[in-house]
């Protein structure tokens, strides 16, 4: 589809404001960086919650305040329930005539990385690089026959649909594993007194630390090198690019940002492996001669970590704090034992992720066709 045939996005949305003020609604949500709503993680004990902005299904929600430093627009279409609560400086919208534009259309929009890339541009210069409401309105995009809409998202949704059955195949295969390490590692285990041939160690003695290996880039830099190989952030992957660092089996501890720790306390970890790049906003570490990766992975997601963190406005763990979790290190011969197990669960793990990564460019090919 040819630029002419482009529409500026705000003839296609409006903008809705309905508060919370009978608090007739409870789930309170935010946007993360995968453009799906979550559970907030933010704290409102004592808040005002019917100050709140509603969001019904099918309509929109995006913080335009904090767009530059994941160089990403957090932006999502709620279609798994009927109402939920945002944060009241959230820009909530919907679209205007349904037979002109899809929902879920303009969400597949929301997605492509051309509208991240060009919605950067538009940032301030404040560090969280927020984005002005009328600069989101006067971007553009393609807006084909309605009929046209719909097959492109049926597609979509099919492909998105396997994607979801293997998330969940992948989360029971988790489950599975944090199980059985707790059965082994946890549950009954004193760590005061400790079997013999039991040991507490810290995690800079079982792990090889490699964060001097990171290098962090730009957007700018990374949209003149797009290839094949992740570039991870702290949460996740953030691009596609044509060179690596790593090659192998790592595992990520996010370094700084807000979801620094999850709600519980406990570390953000990416379990990664084949050849990547990574920015400098994670940790990186494998196992070494005394423990495996995979268990580093299961005992780090048992820990509580939120005492390491320094720093009000961006909250961080720094190597140095993040190195003296203590890690308990059975004998030698039950170390075998449990990784003998878990090797079967994570063989299985990685190919319902490789099967995700090649079900995920299928996803980026039909979003490219939008603009065809």
């Amino acid at each position: 589809m040819s630029k002419e045939n482009y529409r500026r996005l705000g003839d296609y949305i409006r903008e809705v404001d309905v508060r919370n003020r009978d608090l007739e609604v409870k789930e309170l949500l935010g946007i993360n960086i995968g453009k799906y709503f979550m559970p907030s993680v933010a704290n409102v004990v004592g808040t005002d919650l019917s100050n709140y902005k509603i969001v019904y299904k099918n309509q929109f929600a995006c913080n335009l305040m904090h767009v530059g430093r994941d160089e990403k627009i957090p932006i999502a279409i709620l279609d798994d329930c009927e109402s939920a609560i945002v944060s009241p400086a959230y820009f909530t919208f919907e679209i205007s005539d349904y037979d002109v534009l899809l929902p879920q259309y303009l969400m597949m929009w929301f997605r492509k990385p051309e509208f991240d890339r060009e919605a950067w541009f538009y940032t301030d210069g404040d560090v969280r690089g927020g984005m002005s409401k009328s600069a989101l309105l006067d971007m553009s995009l393609p807006v084909p026959p309605i009929e046209q809409q719909r097959k492109i998202v049926a597609e979509y949704e099919a492909v998105s649909r396997r994607i979801r059955l293997n998330e969940q195949m992948i989360t029971r295969l988790e489950e599975t594993a944090q199980t059985l390490y707790r059965k082994m590692f946890v549950d009954g285990i004193d760590k005061e007194n400790l079997s013999e041939g039991w040991r507490i160690r810290t995690l800079g003695d079982v792990a090889h630390i490699l964060d001097y290996k990171r290098k962090p880039l730009s957007a700018e830099q990374r949209a003149l090198i797009k290839g094949k190989y992740p570039y991870f952030g702290a949460m996740s992957i953030i691009d596609y690019i044509d060179d690596y660092i790593f090659d192998g089996v790592y595992l990520l501890f996010a370094e700084d940002g807000v979801n620094v720790v999850d709600e519980d306390g406990h570390p953000n970890l990416q379990y990664v492996y084949g050849k990547f790049w990574l920015n400098n906003h994670a940790h990186i570490m494998q196992g070494n001669d005394i423990v495996s990766t995979e268990y580093l992975y299961l005992a780090l997601k048992e820990s509580i970590v939120i005492h390491l963190v320094t720093g009000a406005a961006q909250p961080k763990i720094n190597q140095e704090n993040m190195s003296t979790i203590p890690i308990i290190v059975p004998p030698q011969i039950v170390m075998q034992q449990f990784n003998q197990k878990i090797c079967l669960i994570f063989n299985y793990k990685k190919l319902k992720e490789t099967e995700n990564i090649e079900l995920i460019r299928l996803q980026s090919l039909l979003l490219a066709k939008m603009r065809q």
